[in-house]
């Protein structure tokens, strides 16, 4: 196998930013053919990799870029699926920066192989000639119940599928994918994809069953009385916070969970083509510093606003969002305001916002997240008019499906709690997934769905609670 010396990444192509804001089609355009295999030729086939190690789902890294760069790209998805079911998804909207490439060998000298990038290809490679229906397996006769169609319960889903369990998976909402579909937007992972990745779990032979809020239509309790022997809950943790200031409850204030679902889920952007616009004013403030954050600010762009500003109170360095979607926003015109913490929002005489109240602030000693502290600077408040703003600081557990589940433990903070392998206080009850870690990244929720789904078939074959 040739060697690619190049201590760059093959850089990925991308529509333009002045072109991209303006429309929801999706930013980065992906390799070609010669790209894939430059790039997959730079990797070193390292004897111990610590690009697996960084993975969460087990992926044979060096196996499948081998595949690449050998132009064996049949092979290649084939040893991807072997541990990750959603490839396409993973390789859009994992943040492999701090995962696989992090463990790079080339990333000591350089800059990583683009994992990530190669894995989107792949998968990418496969749907143009053909998605191959899988091989069901002989079925066992044992029903598992998963509750949430997301990243991790379709993983959770998908191995134990593989293993021979009849799964059924229960949906909220009326459609499967969870944050997958709700909460990442079109630009950044086209809803087709998700519903090929889905299309895939059920051709393992899972059923998904939409419009079902647990713990209101069924509870855990009638699981069992179904002839279900085991359930996984992973409902994520979808319940919006709120900063608690004055003037939130005024018209044209969002939690982003409202926003992006109505944009990404309901189709918003197709106004009127949809039944469930959304308004969008001419000068929006985002409140927050991570990957929702840019996804409500990037979207409103494309809604039609003039001017987006991201409000967040530490500086850039402290910022959590993954720096391709930072460098994203900044390219598409979205105004970052650092060191700034809203402390009131203000409205008109008919209800609707009209500016946001703000104090700057400045770093002071590290807290328990191990960032700087935000101190507010007295005297420094000011007034930004907006007519718009969305609060992106995060979500809790909605607590419906816990509340009508008996012995069930939680944690101080109303998330389920479970041991290493996702068991719950609860016989026969697993967890994983935002609603155990709170929010976090798609593949740390693939990696919950995987270690449950193995420990649920040690279960089941042997019926013995730890």
């Amino acid at each position: 196998m040739p060697l690619n010396r190049s201590k760059k990444k093959t850089p990925m192509p991308t529509q333009k930013p002045e072109v991209r804001r303006c429309n929801f089609n999706e930013v980065a355009l992906g390799y070609s053919e010669e790209e894939a295999v430059s790039e997959a030729q730079r990797c070193l086939q390292c004897k111990k990799p610590g690009c697996v190690e960084g993975c969460p789902v087990q992926v044979q890294i060096p196996q499948f870029i081998k595949r690449i760069a050998e132009r064996d790209f049949e092979g290649a998805i084939k040893i991807i699926k072997e541990t990750n079911s959603l490839p396409a998804i993973c390789g859009r909207v994992c943040p492999q920066e701090a995962q696989c490439e992090k463990n790079c060998v080339l990333g000591k000298v350089g800059e990583p192989v683009a994992i990530g990038r190669l894995e989107r290809f792949a998968a990418d490679w496969e749907r143009t000639k053909g998605i191959r229906p899988p091989v069901i397996p002989k079925k066992l006769g044992k029903k598992v119940a998963i509750i949430g169609s997301g990243p991790a319960g379709l993983t959770c889903a998908g191995d134990l599928a593989k293993l021979g369990y009849d799964v059924t998976i229960f949906e909220a909402l009326h459609k499967p994918g969870g944050v997958l579909v709700y909460g990442i937007p079109e630009f950044r992972l086209p809803k087709i994809i998700v519903e090929q990745e889905v299309k895939f779990i059920q051709q393992l032979g899972v059923e998904i069953k939409t419009n079902m809020v647990m713990g209101k239509v069924l509870t855990i309790d009638d699981l069992f009385e179904m002839g279900y022997e085991a359930v996984f809950i992973s409902t994520g943790a979808g319940l919006p916070k709120f900063m608690g200031i004055p003037g939130e409850n005024y018209l044209g204030v969002y939690s982003a969970n409202e926003f992006l679902t109505r944009i990404n889920l309901m189709k918003a952007y197709s106004f009127p083509n949809t039944d469930t616009p959304i308004k969008v004013g001419k000068k929006v403030a985002v409140i927050g510093g991570g990957n929702v954050a840019m996804d409500a600010a990037r979207s409103a762009l494309r809604m039609g606003a003039d001017e987006v500003h991201i409000v967040y109170r530490r500086s850039e360095e402290e910022m959590p969002a993954r720096k391709e979607e930072f460098e994203n926003a900044k390219e598409e015109g979205i105004i970052f305001d650092f060191l700034t913490n809203p402390v009131r929002i203000t409205g008109n005489e008919n209800g609707w916002v009209k500016g946001i109240e703000c104090i700057r602030m400045e770093l002071g000693e590290p807290d328990a997240s191990g960032r700087r502290r935000p101190v507010p600077i007295t005297g420094s408040e000011f007034i930004m008019d907006v007519d718009t703003v969305v609060i992106a600081i995060g979500t809790g557990p909605n607590p419906l499906l816990t509340k009508t589940t008996e012995g069930l433990e939680l944690t101080k903070h109303g998330y389920i709690a479970v041991d290493e392998d996702g068991r719950t206080s609860r016989e026969g009850v697993w967890a994983g997934g935002d609603i155990v870690t709170g929010s976090a990244t798609v593949i740390l929720a693939m990696g919950a769905g995987k270690k449950a789904a193995r420990s649920i078939h040690e279960y089941l074959q042997n019926k013995k609670w730890r």
